[in-house]
């Protein structure tokens, strides 16, 4: 229920965190040509070619496993993602910037935090409308301190249901 509770406090519809990426790179990540990018690849990253070569290479690295990803995504995946970014494009810049921050926490975790969470998040999706929205609204109404007892200590902990 706290943990329920603690999801409530996210709109699914919209902070639903993107799929994990690869640990990154402890060295320096170095320059990738524009040929050494699939054709599929070249053709989704078209409007950077004649930019490629002044990105930096940590832009380079993350357009190069963005579109990867994108090219082994099914149609309806790619749907979602669409929607997705429609979503957040929305979003006024101060949410954006929340959102980039919780996913920052939600990185710094350990891993076997980050899969109690995800599975958290799973089963909160799973359950009726109306009880995410009575959950959101019972989390909106705590106060600072009711939340951080719900919460306990800096991540998500697990508790009994």
């Amino acid at each position: 229920m706290a943990c329920a509770l603690a999801l409530a406090a996210i709109d699914v519809s919209v902070a639903q965190p993107p799929p994990p990426e690869p640990p990154a790179p402890t060295a320096p990540a170095a320059p990738r040509s524009w040929q050494s990018l699939s054709p599929p690849q070249q053709q989704l990253l078209q409007n950077f070619q004649g930019r490629w070569d002044s990105l930096p290479p940590e832009k380079q690295q993350a357009l190069a496993r963005g579109s990867q990803r994108w090219i082994t995504m099914t149609p309806e995946q790619r749907a979602g993602a669409q929607e997705r970014f429609k979503q957040w494009r929305a979003l006024p810049p101060e949410q954006r910037q929340l959102l980039r921050q919780r996913w920052q926490q939600f990185k710094a975790l350990p891993p076997e935090q980050q899969q109690r969470v995800r599975e958290q998040f799973r089963r909160f999706r799973q359950m009726p409308l109306e009880r995410r929205q009575e959950l959101r609204r019972q989390w909106r109404q705590m106060s600072p301190e009711q939340r951080h007892n719900v919460m306990g200590r800096p991540g998500v902990r697990r508790y009994p249901h």
